[in-house]
């Protein structure tokens, strides 16, 4: 009998495979076996070494299987009905929202972002009813204790934080993205109002599909939120923003990330990554975070917002 096969997106350069292949390996080891996982990775150049290092993850249930970035989009900017007026880099930054017109041989899928840990078995996400929803994604509690950035989400995406969603772990309704023409929507958008926004895509996918985002529970995108917020069996953590256990000591679930990368094929380039990442670089990554805040302040001071263009009628939600 042959296995229902269930699609799993990522997206790394070079920089990030140590870090995936935690991702990857820990995915792998948990996956339920009575399915098989097409786990793509959407890159730009990543080199035939670690391409080819990579691969050795695969097992009998498991295939890898890499996609470059051009050519994926390029098999939406080729086709007539399609306006793409942003530039290269400014698609790429929303990858995520043109995955269901890259493959069109998936009605459902999951994607999710590259800086985690899954010691939970991915089929059961997998296999949550949509029912009619767009996506299926978990409260950004990561962000639950700040509020300016509830209050960006609330007077720029429209959306109060016990609605807006993490798009790092996202269950996605592939065939009813395409039916109610979710990307044409998304360019028009991007095209007439160029938003502005300090979480791009994840900024898009609340606004658009509000009211057509099943929330899931917490444990599907478990993220640290120094103690505050703490998921006691996560299925999948994400380590969000800037706080990575490569780089950082002490944070949440920093055990479950270890637990693989002690024993991943990238072991030693993690650890010295670890060990060389200065108090400097932190205090840096402490000063990015904190300058991204300060500037949500003005974002929604601005005339146009999604709050704004949906509220007042201007545009409509999907």
């Amino acid at each position: 009998m042959n296995k229902e096969t269930i699609p799993i997106f990522f997206t790394i350069d070079e920089s990030y495979v140590p870090y995936f292949s935690v991702a990857a390996e820990s995915l792998i080891e948990n996956a339920n076996h009575n399915y098989h996982y097409n786990i793509h990775i959407i890159h730009e150049n990543l080199s035939k070494k670690s391409q080819e290092k990579i691969k050795t993850l695969e097992t009998s249930y498991a295939k890898i299987i890499f996609n470059k970035i051009t050519e994926s989009i390029n098999k939406i900017t080729n086709r007539s009905e399609n306006y793409l007026k942003a530039d290269y880099f400014t698609l790429t930054i929303f990858y995520r929202l043109f995955l269901p017109e890259m493959f069109l041989e998936y009605n459902k899928a999951i994607y999710i972002d590259s800086d985690v840990c899954i010691p939970g078995d991915i089929s059961q996400l997998y296999n949550i009813d949509l029912e009619d929803n767009l996506y299926g994604g978990c409260k950004d509690i990561s962000c639950m204790d700040n509020a300016i950035l509830c209050d960006y989400f609330k007077n720029n995406a429209g959306v109060t934080i016990d609605n807006y969603i993490n798009s790092g772990v996202l269950l996605m309704n592939m065939q009813k993205l395409r039916e109610v023409k979710f990307l044409d929507h998304f360019l028009y958008l991007l095209n007439k109002y160029h938003f502005d926004t300090v979480c791009p895509d994840q900024d898009y996918i609340n606004a658009m599909a509000y009211g057509k985002i099943k929330l899931l529970p917490n444990e599907w995108n478990a993220m640290p939120t120094n103690g505050t917020f703490i998921v006691d069996n996560p299925q999948i953590v994400h380590y969000n923003l800037f706080f990575k256990p490569w780089h950082f000591s002490n944070i949440d679930y920093e055990d479950y990330f270890w637990s693989y990368a002690n024993k991943s094929l990238f072991k030693d380039e993690i650890l010295k990554e670890k060990e060389n990442y200065s108090k400097e670089n932190q205090q840096k990554d402490i000063d990015a975070l904190d300058k991204l805040v300060q500037r949500t302040k003005d974002i929604v001071n601005q005339e146009v917002t999604f709050k704004n263009i949906f509220s007042n009628n201007k545009e409509s939600r999907l």
